[in-house]
């Protein structure tokens, strides 16, 4: 045995001591746990009292004044800070009222999935130290490809939302189709102006940055025309180009809609192209019955990505990537290490999703998803998504019905609307309306620019959105119009008083 000195011996129990607070026993975890657990509850009793959406940020600034790591502070102080300075301020993520972007969600059984994941601390990034871990991923996965309709070889992995999934698949689209760096500036990428802009990202960040990008024209509906789609890869063909990606949607986060995907797969298949389907906002309500026909094509998919922490009302951070070629995907991403020899192993077999991903090391994020999907089974989860779709055409008919023009009619849960006034410009009006939402703060509502002209846009994703709150949501809005139709000094501009009233409704898009 090998000899430590006295002074070492007594220097290493004493920084043993120092340490010991960050390893409490049963009681001061208790203590802890009671705390954390007072003011959860408080804080999910009195969600429906909070606004949506708090104007007045100003309580962020008292952060910086804790300080940081000086020294130890009461837990009670520290969660007094976290409900003020940032519960308190901004968007409400977990509220009912989340009514814009595409809402996430946030359910109650998903954090103590994380609480447990994060207590164990289970690696799920390699099969062999965590195989129960990776087990439930590729459970999870496995439920995902079978509902999408992906066949038996698909594989993917869980990530930590849409962006690092699209990159995942960007990337193994890339490898797939054997581009190298003297390919790019030739290599053909296919969108519509509603592909989201993480898919760009993906492109830019996996070094395709110098591909040619087509901005493929739209339907009435503001959908992929596949027809414009077929001439555009004809067309660079005969320049010499090679096409290579088309980037479809499954619910775009503009408007929407939903790609006409069957007859995209036709043209990918006829021109031998990767199709992409960014379904991570639409892919869930798969599970709902009636959307099946809406959705119909994205089984075809050379890769697919989908997000629980949007239609599965999962904790922001849950992101998922099928490929519909898994060895495609594991070509793509698989790499050795020296110091990882131990881990590879025939017992178990199956790849680890640290090779099949830029994430090595790898939050075990399946524990989220996993355990409120064997806690309540599918039905609820079902029920809520078709809930949702109603509470989407049923706003689609109200808000119409207050006279204020609206979009196509929504295949999913987001409508997209707006107000025309009678004199001066309807964009400066429904910015003032969308500043004025937020400055009411009972629900949140967002905006966005189709074609030039200023939308509002309303998703109804999030959990506890029902219909006393797409109600309100119809007060908030008619109130507002009111309000700014009776003070015009505090939207319109000279400029835009001056316009004339036939040319507001202008613009396109709806």
């Amino acid at each position: 045995m090998r000899s430590i000195s006295s002074r070492q011996r007594s220097r290493i129990l004493e920084l043993e001591e120092d340490a010991r607070p960050l390893d409490p026993d049963a009681g001061e975890r208790d203590r802890l746990m009671a705390e954390v657990h007072a003011y959860a509850q408080r804080f999910l009793d009195g969600l429906p009292e909070r606004p949506a959406y708090r104007h007045d940020k100003s309580a962020v600034r008292e952060i910086r004044k804790l300080g940081f790591g000086r020294g130890p502070q009461p837990l009670a102080g520290l969660i007094d800070r976290i409900d003020e300075s940032v519960a308190g301020v901004g968007l409400v993520p977990s509220h009912g009222g989340h009514l814009g972007y595409i809402p996430g969600g946030g359910i109650y059984a998903s954090s103590l999935g994380d609480y447990l994941a994060a207590v164990t601390n289970e690696y799920a990034g390699v099969r062999f130290t965590g195989p129960g871990a990776v087990e439930i991923e590729d459970l999870i996965l496995d439920w995902m490809a079978s509902f999408a309709g992906f066949p038996a070889g698909a594989d993917g992995n869980l990530a930590s939302g849409g962006s690092i999934a699209s990159l995942i698949a960007v990337v193994t689209a890339r490898e797939a189709a054997g581009l190298r760096a003297r390919d790019y500036e030739r290599a053909v990428v296919y969108s519509s102006a509603h592909t989201h802009h993480c898919l760009h990202k993906a492109i830019r960040v996996a070094g395709l940055a110098e591909a040619v990008r087509r901005e493929v024209s739209r339907d009435g509906d503001l959908r992929l025309c596949p027809d414009s789609l077929a001439k555009l890869v004809a067309e660079d063909r005969a320049r010499g180009l090679r096409p290579w990606l088309v980037l479809g949607s499954a619910g775009t986060a503009d408007t929407g809609q939903v790609d006409p995907l069957d007859r995209i797969a036709d043209v990918c298949e006829r021109e031998g192209l990767w199709f992409h389907v960014d379904a991570a906002y639409g892919g869930f309500f798969a599970l709902v019955e009636g959307c099946r026909r809406v959705l119909a094509g994205m089984e075809r998919a050379d890769s697919l990505v989908l997000d629980p922490h949007k239609g599965m009302f999962l904790p922001y951070g849950t992101g998922a990537v099928l490929i519909r070629d898994g060895e495609a995907l594991q070509d793509a991403h698989a790499y050795y290490a020296s110091y990882l020899q131990d881990t590879v192993e025939s017992e178990w077999g199956g790849r680890s999703p640290a090779a099949v991903s830029p994430e090595l090391t790898k939050h075990f994020r399946g524990l989220r998803v996993w355990l409120p999907l064997l806690l309540y089974g599918e039905a609820p989860f079902r029920a809520c998504l078709e809930e949702k779709l109603e509470l989407a055409r049923y706003f689609h008919g109200e808000i119409g019905a207050l006279g204020f023009e609206v979009g196509p009619e929504p295949p999913l849960s987001v409508v997209t609307y707006r107000w025309v006034p009678k004199s001066g410009t309807a964009d400066a009006f429904n910015q003032a309306l969308v500043e004025e939402t937020h400055r009411d703060g009972r629900v949140f509502l967002s905006s966005t620019t189709i074609d030039g002209t200023f939308w509002l846009r309303m998703a109804v994703l999030a959990f506890r959105t029902h219909l006393d709150t797409i109600d309100l949501a119809l007060e908030v809005l008619a109130e507002a119009v009111e309000r700014l139709e009776a003070h015009p000094e505090r939207w319109r501009s000279e400029a835009s008083a001056e316009a004339p009233a036939e040319a507001l409704a202008g613009g396109g898009g709806g």
